[in-house]
C-alpha cells in the first residue's frame, strides 16, 4: 500500500506557490503504489487537455467527426494565450492538426477550438468533460474550460490525472504514441514537444503531458515501461521544470522497485455514456451490459442529423422500434435475450465499412513521424508567457453558448437515425464574441460537493497540510534551498516508508535556513523512525511539543 506522506512548507503568502502533490501507479493494474496530498484539490494546467483529447478520441470512435473533419476558428479560441498554434479567426483547419497541436506543443488555441467544434460551446465542452470524468472515476476533478488554464472551479488532483493517462493508454492506444512525439505536423506549422527534456532523459518514457499556469506551479502526468512493467504517476506543483522532472524521474524509479514482475493485467472498463441533446425531452439509452455509471453529456441546443451516428432517439421512435422488435423475434429468443432490442453501448460497434475507414484515417493523425524535429522548445510555452516577473495576458471567461452551425433534421414525426453511407458534414460553423477576462486567482470548489451539481463555496488551493497522530516529529536538518530540503523528504519517505506511515512532513523556512521536518508523531515512532533514518548514515533529531 501506497503512502499518504502530506508535503508542506512555509509560504509569505497564500498563494505564492502552488501545493505539491504526488501519485504513482502500476498501470497494468490501477493500483496505488505512492500517494502524497494525491487527493488535494489543484489546479492541473495543461494536463486538462488530456481530457480534451481523450474526448476528441472519443468522438471519433463514436462517428460523431473524422480526422478530416474541419473546425472553425472563434474570435473566442483564436484569443489564447500561450502556448499557441496561432490559429486566427474564421480559419478553418483539421481536426488531426488540432489534436496534434494540443498533444504536442500544449496548443491552448487548439485545445479551445476542439472543445467548441465537438459541443458547440466551451462551457458545453467543460461540462461533458466533467461528466467523463466521472464515469472514468475521477470523482475530484471539475473543468471549465478545455485548454487548462486558471479558471475559478477548475480543479484535479494527482490521482484522477494519473487515472486519465492509464485510460488514455489503454482505450485509445491507437493515439496514445502522440504522446512520445518530439515534433509533429500540425497543418500550418511543425510543433515541438513541450515534453522533450524528460523524454530524452528517462528510460522507458513514453508520454504524457506537461502542464505549468504561476497559480498551478510545474504539472507533469508521464508514463514509462520498463521490461513487463508500466508505471504512470502524477506530479503537481513542482517548482521548475528540472525540479519536477527530477521528483518524477525518483517516484517512477521507486513505482518499477516496488511494482511485481509478474501481475495479470486488469484492463479498465469502457466508460458509459448516455448523450443527451436538448430538445422538448431527453432520453437516457441504456447500455446492454455496463455496470459503470452513465455519463449524461450535453450537446448543440439542436440535434444535429449525422449520417454516421444516432442523431435523435425520441420516445416515440423506441416504443416504434420496440413494438417492430418484438413482432419479429420468436417467443423463445425474447425471453432469452430481455431488453436487448435497443441496447446501445457508449461506444457501439461500427458496420465493416466503418471499420475500414477508421483503420485507413487513425493511421494519418501519426502519418508525419519520419519527418526531421523542429528546435524542441524549453517545456510549455505558458512557462514563459507566465514567468514570475512578468504577468500573464487577461485570460478570456467561457463564452455562452455557441451552436454549431449544422443541418439539424426536420421537425416533423419523431424518427430513429441509424448509420447510413451518407458522408458527414465536413466543418463546424462556430459563432464568435469578444473575450472577457477571467480571474488570476485560482479558487477551488467545496471538498465534497454533490457529483453533478455546480460546486458553490470555494478555497484557496495554496493550503498548509499540518495534522498527525501526536506532537512529536523528527529532523533531517537544514538546507540551503526549499527545493532541496523537498527532494531529501520525498526520498526519505520513499525509503523508510514503513517507519514514518502517515507522518507529514514539512519544510520550515527559518532564519538559519530550509529545515525538513516529518511531524506528527507519537514520541516512539518518531524515535524509531529516526533510528532507522540514521542507521543509513544521515543526520536525524527528534523533537518534541
Amino acid at each position: 500500500m501506497g503512502l499518504m506522506i502530506l508535503f508542506a512548507w512555509a509560504l509569505p503568502m497564500a498563494v505564492a506557490a502552488a501545493p505539491f502533490a504526488a501519485f504513482v501507479m502500476d498501470a497494468r493494474t490501477g493500483k496505488e503504489i505512492y500517494a502524497q496530498n494525491a487527493d488535494t484539490r489543484l489546479h492541473p494546467a495543461s494536463l486538462t487537455k488530456m481530457m480534451t483529447l481523450y474526448m476528441a478520441f472519443s468522438a471519433i470512435e463514436r462517428g460523431q467527426v473524422r480526422l478530416d473533419s474541419k473546425f472553425l476558428v472563434s474570435s473566442h479560441a483564436a484569443a489564447q494565450p500561450p502556448s499557441r498554434l496561432g490559429l486566427k479567426a474564421g480559419q478553418r483547419i483539421e481536426l488531426r492538426y488540432l489534436i496534434r497541436a494540443a498533444a504536442v506543443k500544449s496548443a491552448n488555441d487548439a485545445a479551445t477550438v476542439i472543445g467548441e467544434g465537438l459541443a458547440g460551446s466551451e462551457p458545453k465542452f467543460a461540462q461533458q468533460m466533467t461528466q467523463m470524468a466521472r464515469a472514468l472515476g475521477m470523482r475530484n476533478t471539475n473543468f471549465r474550460n478545455a485548454n487548462g488554464l486558471t479558471a475559478e472551479g477548475h480543479y484535479s488532483t494527482a490521482r484522477d490525472m494519473s487515472t486519465l493517462g492509464r485510460r488514455l493508454f489503454y482505450d485509445f492506444p491507437q493515439y496514445y504514441s502522440l504522446f512520445s512525439r518530439r515534433s509533429a505536423d500540425a497543418g500550418i506549422t511543425t510543433v515541438s514537444s513541450t515534453n522533450k527534456r524528460f523524454l530524452d532523459s528517462y528510460e522507458g518514457a513514453d508520454g504524457i503531458k506537461t502542464g505549468y499556469t504561476r497559480a498551478a506551479g510545474f504539472n507533469l502526468t508521464a508514463s514509462a515501461k520498463r521490461g513487463s512493467k508500466r508505471i504512470v504517476a502524477t506530479v503537481l506543483g513542482g517548482n521548475s521544470t528540472a525540479h519536477r522532472n527530477q521528483v518524477m524521474a525518483q517516484l517512477l524509479d521507486a513505482g518499477f522497485g516496488k511494482a511485481p514482475t509478474r501481475v495479470r493485467e486488469v484492463k479498465p472498463a469502457p466508460p458509459q455514456f448516455v448523450a443527451e441533446r436538448k430538445v422538448r425531452r431527453s432520453v437516457q439509452v441504456a447500455q446492454a451490459a455496463a455496470p459503470a455509471a452513465a455519463v449524461r453529456l450535453s450537446s448543440s441546443q439542436r440535434p444535429v442529423a449525422r449520417a454516421s451516428t444516432v442523431a435523435v432517439v425520441t420516445p416515440a421512435a423506441i416504443s416504434a422500434a420496440v413494438q417492430r422488435a418484438q413482432a419479429a423475434t420468436p417467443p423463445a429468443a425474447a425471453s432469452a435475450a430481455p431488453g436487448r432490442a435497443l441496447a446501445a453501448s457508449a461506444r457501439p460497434a461500427r458496420k465493416p465499412e466503418a471499420r475500414r475507414l477508421a483503420a485507413a484515417a487513425e493511421p494519418e493523425l501519426l502519418a508525419d513521424a519520419a519527418r526531421p524535429e523542429a528546435r524542441p522548445e524549453e517545456g510549455d510555452a505558458s512557462e514563459t508567457a507566465a514567468a514570475p516577473m512578468k504577468a500573464p495576458r487577461p485570460l478570456p471567461a467561457p463564452r455562452g453558448d455557441r451552436s454549431a452551425s449544422l443541418a439539424a433534421p426536420s421537425a416533423g414525426s419523431p424518427s430513429l437515425f441509424v448509420q447510413t453511407a451518407v458522408p458527414q458534414p465536413e466543418s463546424m460553423a462556430l459563432l464568435a464574441a469578444p473575450p472577457t477576462q477571467r480571474s488570476e486567482t485560482i479558487i477551488l470548489a467545496a471538498l465534497e460537493p454533490a457529483d453533478d451539481a455546480d460546486p458553490q463555496a470555494t478555497e484557496i488551493v495554496a493550503r498548509d497540510a499540518a495534522g498527525g497522530g501526536g506532537n512529536w516529529g523528527l529532523s533531517l536538518g537544514l538546507f540551503r534551498s526549499q527545493s532541496e530540503a523537498q527532494q531529501v523528504l520525498l526520498k526519505t519517505a520513499l525509503q523508510e516508508s514503513g517507519a514514518l506511515g502517515n507522518a507529514p512532513s514539512r519544510v520550515a523556512n527559518t532564519q538559519r535556513g530550509f529545515e525538513a521536518n516529518f511531524t506528527g508523531m507519537s514520541r516512539e515512532s518518531a524515535q524509531l523512525a529516526c533510528d532507522r533514518i540514521a542507521a543509513r548514515q544521515q543526520s536525524c533529531r527528534v523533537f518534541g511539543p
